[in-house]
């Protein structure tokens, strides 16, 4: 996965997110929702998934990832390579 896409697939669906709630087409408690679900279920399997494709994990502990914390030993992994 390139550095590039990998970028666009972090932020794309934070700005339609929040473009959704900006024109009013989602309401608040469903901007909260696909929020949360954004941050534990997407983030954690994209990161895990990335980590996963370059051996650095296994896929079965992809979601280990979910835990607070856990990512920051990937840091340079994830965001720098």
């Amino acid at each position: 996965m390139k550095l590039l896409n990998y970028y666009l697939l972090i932020f794309a669906p934070v700005g339609l997110i929040v473009l959704l709630s900006k024109y009013e087409i989602i309401a608040s408690n469903v901007f909260v929702l696909l929020l949360l679900i954004y941050i534990f279920v997407y983030r954690t399997y994209l990161d895990g998934y990335k980590l996963a494709k370059k051996n650095i994990i296994p896929k079965k502990e992809i979601w280990k990832l979910i835990i607070p914390g856990k990512r920051l030993q990937y840091v340079k992994d994830l965001y720098l390579s």
